[in-house]
Order: structure tokens, then C-alpha cells, then sequence
């Protein structure tokens, strides 16, 4: 028996972030449309947009983010802010 499997080609594209200039991987979403992002530099930063537009600007701010929390981490093992830990709840 044959299948037919349809291959997805990925799109790289540069992404201007205030952080520099990253390459991101845009992959078409076959079950739920849209493209899916990941960030070879990032590896933690995995965004989604309905279409190219979309998902380059939320990879944009994923890598924002991403690096925003990452100086935040490095800001307070350092001693120059506090990080104050507050619960949740939902009413």
C-alpha cells in the first residue's frame, strides 16, 4: 500500500527583534494551519502565527521575551534586582 505524505517545506526568514537580528524557522501547521516558529539560537522560544506575517512578529516578541527573562535571571543572581515570588488566585 502507498500513502501519499505531503512534505512541508520550512522557510527561514531573519527577524529584526530589539535584541539583534535572529533566523527563524517558519513550518506550515498542517492540522491546525498557520505555521509553527522555532529559533535555532533559542531553543526555548516556540511561537505559532496564522500566517507568515503573524508568526514572524510573534517570533519577534517570543525573542523579546525570551531574552528579556533571561537578563531578569541574570539581574538577580547578580544583586541588582529582586525578583519577589507572589501567588495566584484565581477568584
Amino acid at each position: 500500500m502507498t500513502r501519499n505524505i505531503k512534505v512541508n517545506k520550512k522557510i527561514k526568514m531573519e527577524v529584526e527583534t530589539l535584541y539583534g537580528t535572529f533566523q527563524v524557522i517558519l513550518e506550515p501547521e498542517p492540522d491546525m494551519g498557520g505555521y509553527m516558529v522555532t529559533v535555532p539560537k533559542r531553543p526555548d522560544v516556540i511561537s505559532w502565527g496564522k500566517t507568515q506575517a503573524h508568526a514572524r512578529r510573534m517570533a519577534k516578541e517570543a525573542i523579546e521575551c525570551s531574552v528579556e527573562g533571561e537578563m531578569l535571571i541574570t539581574f538577580e543572581k547578580e544583586g541588582i534586582v529582586t525578583i519577589k515570588k507572589q501567588r495566584l488566585s484565581l477568584a
